[in-house]
């Protein structure tokens, strides 16, 4: 719940935004909240006598052509990477005015991408609303977890794992939104497309979750972004010293058209996770057995400067990222 920001042409409010006007206006204190609003935290952790219950948000108004693929995605994410195993999702649907074959679009990709996750639709609110210049999706999604795993608890000397790779998400927008400004063939624009497919993270989230010390499925800002939010969140350095941060092909060559740049642009589809660095090895064996790709891509430590960091050949990055693809809508 670290962001209430439109995911489409508009960027997340600031740490600085966000404290003043969300974090410390959230009503009636509750014992039974675990964990509440709070930067870079996208899930909240209730205590119910069922177990704890894990509460996720979040809209989408970008790639209408499959913006309830997106959606579905997007709301579980948060809640799997939370260790929670997302069961329910309440719908509302906002449209600039009443057209049935969008409506029966949206619908049927809610329904068939909840079917496939293994999700079920509770409820909902759909209406047409004036003023709107594109369809407006927001999801919320609610599962159950033994062991929620927070943003904030990444310790030192533990290792930094990402799975499939950069920009993932975004490769997919971009042969959605912006096929006339790309120059590729028919087979490459139909292996990004695909990359649709790849958006949950339910079944590596599944994985790491026994032994994650932090998990962040990273989504505007993109990878970058991800690793940034851990590192304020835990307040620790993430340095970038393993294996290179992995970006497909047709990812780089897309990101290379639009002239945004892969690690911080739209990261939906991959999983950030730390891990105890005695856990590093066999937690990347159990993702290759559910072939699932992922790369040890660096370490935590102590903060070595003026604030939490994301450290690169030498540089530290502490500043939150705005996401590159933003101004590709302007």
């Amino acid at each position: 719940m670290g962001s209430f920001a439109k995911r489409g042409p508009m960027s997340k409010l600031s740490p600085a935004e966000l404290e003043q006007y969300v974090f410390s206006r959230t009503g009636d204190a509750n014992e039974n909240l675990l964990v509440g609003p709070r930067e870079a935290e996208d899930a909240a952790a209730i205590e119910t006598g069922a177990g704890t219950l894990v509460v996720s948000t979040d809209p989408v108004s970008l790639a209408v052509e499959r913006i309830g693929r997106i959606g579905v995605a997007v709301a579980s994410n948060d809640v799997a990477a939370s260790g929670g195993v997302p069961e329910y999702v309440v719908s509302t649907v906002l449209l600039p005015e009443m057209d049935e074959d969008v409506l029966d679009t949206i619908t049927r990709q809610l329904h068939a991408t909840c079917k496939r996750l293994g999700l079920t639709i509770v409820g909902g609110h759909t209406e047409s609303v004036a003023g709107l210049e594109r369809p407006l999706l927001s999801l919320t999604c609610l599962g159950y977890t033994d062991r929620f795993v927070s943003t904030t608890t990444a310790t030192p000397d533990d290792r930094v794992l990402l799975t499939k790779g950069a920009g993932i998400e975004a490769t997919a927008v971009l042969a959605s939104d912006f096929q006339e400004q790309i120059d590729a063939d028919e087979a490459t624009f139909e292996r990004a497309l695909s990359f649709f497919d790849e958006l949950s993270v339910m079944a590596e989230a599944a994985v790491c979750t026994p032994v994650a010390t932090a998990m962040h499925d990273p989504t505007e800002g993109g990878v970058l972004g991800g690793l940034v939010e851990i590192a304020r969140a835990s307040d620790v350095d993430l340095v970038l010293d393993g294996e290179p941060v992995p970006v497909r092909p047709t990812t780089r060559e897309f990101c290379a058209a639009m002239d945004v740049d892969p690690l911080r642009v739209l990261g939906s589809g991959a999983l950030l996770t730390t891990v105890p660095a005695d856990e590093a090895a066999g937690t990347l064996d159990a993702l290759e057995e559910e072939g699932i790709a992922a790369t040890d891509i660096g370490h935590v430590g102590a903060v070595s400067g003026n604030a939490p960091a994301v450290v690169q050949n030498g540089q530290r990055r502490t500043e939150m990222v705005q996401d590159g693809m933003y101004a590709l809508w302007e």
